[in-house]
Formats: structure tokens, C-alpha cells, sequence
């Protein structure tokens, strides 16, 4: 079993490997019941949104964590695939700047991912 953070790793690592830009991981723990984390990340199209979802799913699923729910993977410009104690959101640069998650989320710790990813 796998822990919250352990979770957050290997998504952002998926999500890194498959090039997503501006990846932020939010411990939400302390803040709201809805998960521990955060994993957020902007794609440069919509094509990029499916396969980074596909990527992340397959990558999550080898390891026996299949997502509890997908929202938004038909309207192309954002999908949040919700692990449990993990919530991973891709959008495209536009839709990720309406929303403002980080934003929304500001009392959310920001958390140091920068070993999780190449640059």
C-alpha cells in the first residue's frame, strides 16, 4: 500500500515524463477532507491532455492505484483524475489560469518536488 506521498511521487513523475509544464504539488491535508494532496500541471494542447491522462492512469494502475473517478476527459481543456488521497489536475495554460487552484488553494503547502522531476 502505497502512501499519500508515494501517490503524489509517482504521478508527478508520470506527468514529468510525458513533458507536462508547470507541475505544483499542494499538501492539502490540513486544510480539506477532499485529499492530501494536490498534483497540478498545465499541458500545451488537448492532445497532450489525453495522453497525459492516459500515461498517468496506466503508471498508477501498474502499481494497483486505478483512479476512484475522471472528470473532464471528453471536454478536453482540463481532466482531474482523482486518486483518493490524491488529486491530479491537467488543464491547458488558459483554463488553468481561470480556475487558479493554486490560488483558490492558497493556505495549500506548497510542496518541493524538484527531485521527482528531470530538467
Amino acid at each position: 500500500m502505497l502512501t499519500p506521498y508515494e501517490i503524489a511521487e509517482l504521478i508527478i513523475k508520470a506527468l514529468d515524463n510525458k513533458k507536462a509544464q508547470d507541475i505544483k504539488l499542494l499538501k492539502t491535508r490540513d486544510i480539506t477532507v477532499l485529499a492530501d494532496y494536490f498534483v497540478i500541471c498545465t499541458a500545451t494542447s488537448t492532445t497532450q491532455i489525453k495522453t497525459l491522462s492516459d500515461e498517468l492512469e496506466k503508471a498508477m494502475k501498474e502499481r494497483g492505484e486505478a483512479p476512484l473517478r475522471r472528470e473532464g476527459y471528453r471536454s478536453g481543456g482540463w481532466v482531474l483524475l482523482d486518486f483518493g488521497c490524491v488529486v491530479a489536475h491537467l488543464f491547458l495554460k488558459d483554463i488553468r489560469e481561470f480556475y487558479a487552484l493554486e490560488h483558490l488553494w492558497g493556505d495549500a503547502e506548497a510542496t518541493d518536488i524538484s527531485a521527482f522531476i528531470t530538467e
